[in-house]
C-alpha cells in the first residue's frame, strides 16, 4: 500500500446502500455474491462482464451499467452513496470524469438539477463540498486507476 499523504483509499459500501436498487435487485445481487460496491465493480469491470451479470440476473444491461456507474462514483469517499446518484443525474458518469470537472461548472449543474427536480436550491451541496469531491477524485484517480 502506498503511503503518500495524497493517497485516497477507495471506498466500498454495502450493496444495500447503493441508491436506486429495489429490495428485489439487492437480493439478486447478494445471491450472486455481490455484497459490496467494490465487489460489483470487480464483477462487472468489462462490457462482457456487465452483459454476463445482466443475463445472470435476467435484467436489461442498462441497470447493471447504471449500478456500476454509481459504484464507481461512490468509490470517492467524500461522494459515497450519498451523492453518487446526484452526480450521475447531473451528467457525471465516472470518478475519472469527476476529476476532470470544473468546480463552478459542476456546482452549476448540480444546482440546476436540484432546482429542476426538487425546487430546492438550499439542498444543493456548497461549492466547497463540490471542490472536495473533485480534489479527492483527482487524487484517487491518479493513484488508483
Amino acid at each position: 500500500m502506498k503511503t503518500s499523504k495524497n493517497f485516497i483509499k477507495p471506498k466500498s459500501w454495502p450493496i444495500e446502500r447503493l441508491p436506486g436498487l429495489s429490495p428485489e435487485q439487492q437480493a439478486q445481487l447478494l445471491a450472486c455474491g455481490i455484497t459490496t460496491t467494490g465487489k460489483l465493480l470487480k464483477t462487472a469491470r468489462t462490457p462482457e462482464q456487465k452483459l454476463a451479470l445482466a443475463n445472470n440476473l435476467q435484467l436489461n444491461i442498462k441497470y447493471v451499467k447504471k449500478w456500476v456507474a454509481l459504484a464507481d462514483l461512490a468509490r470517492v469517499p467524500s461522494v459515497g452513496c450519498q451523492y453518487c446518484g446526484l452526480l450521475l443525474h447531473a451528467g457525471v458518469a465516472t470518478a475519472t470524469q469527476l476529476a476532470q470537472m470544473s468546480v463552478l461548472r459542476l456546482h452549476r449543474q448540480v444546482l440546476k438539477l436540484q432546482v429542476a427536480t426538487m425546487q430546492r436550491r438550499d439542498l444543493c451541496p456548497g461549492v466547497e463540498e463540490v471542490q472536495n469531491w473533485i480534489e479527492e477524485a483527482k487524487r484517487f484517480s491518479t493513484i488508483n486507476n
